[in-house]
């Protein structure tokens, strides 16, 4: 999907660098712009800098130089759903994610729209052990949708999932950005290649610098074609 050209990019990185100490830079002059909604991935290797770019995109980390321009509200997705789900029910963690100043009537119609929008409807009470871990990463998205992010942070979603909760997680982010109604921007980390059938455009990222974007068939071919040990995971 392409906006008119009245309206800014989702998301636009100019110039980023950071790096962790005395070690080499994770990102370097690293530039990025997202041109519209839609499900856009990044594929790279062990080390090229795709966490820690989530994580300056979403505020967790501040850049040694560089500019990042972000209109929408981002939320970070994490790889392992446990390190984000903190209270006992799903209904109770989702209102963590709420503005204080909605009224009781509001916070449940929030989280009650937020457990739909990923499948999950009727689950206010049930105990987050009890899920599957596919379960368990849908409602980290809907805790996403209910602090009304329009910018989701995905770093390798489906990494601990299986088969089945992988398409479905994949499908869900798909869906979402592609709502005829205020659809979702998202940016994806993936190292599963058969993921990019699903995508609006693909990027490889090596040593903290992203390519151009591309369809995901063509980036797909492009790395298949890579020695052994050089794709990606």
């Amino acid at each position: 999907m392409t906006p008119s050209a009245a309206a800014a990019p989702p998301l636009s990185v100019e110039g980023l660098r950071f790096g962790w100490g005395k070690g080499p830079q994770a990102l370097q002059d690293c530039r990025l712009e997202i041109p519209g909604p839609g499900l856009w991935m990044l594929v790279g290797s062990n080390g090229s800098g795709k966490s820690t770019l989530l994580r300056l995109i979403a505020g967790l980390l501040t850049p040694e130089a560089g500019r990042i321009s972000c209109p929408c509200k981002p939320a970070l997705v994490f790889q392992n759903p446990d390190h984000q789900l903190l209270l006992p029910s799903c209904g109770s963690d989702l209102q963590l994610a709420l503005p204080e100043d909605l009224s009781a009537a509001e916070r449940a119609e929030r989280v009650a729209r937020a457990l739909a929008q990923v499948g999950l409807p009727g689950l206010e009470r049930r105990p987050i052990h009890t899920l599957s871990g596919g379960q368990k990463q849908r409602l980290a998205i809907a805790g996403a949708l209910a602090s009304a992010a329009t910018l989701l942070l995905l770093d390798e979603p489906t990494a601990l999932l299986d088969p089945d909760s992988q398409r479905e997680v994949l499908e869900l982010i798909h869906q979402l950005c592609h709502r005829s109604d205020a659809p979702l921007t998202a940016l994806w980390i993936t190292h599963r290649l058969e993921e990019l059938r699903r995508c609006d455009g693909a990027a490889r990222m090596e040593s903290g610098r992203i390519g151009p974007w591309q369809s995901g068939a063509a980036l797909r071919r492009s790395l298949a074609h890579l020695p052994a040990g050089g794709a990606e995971r």
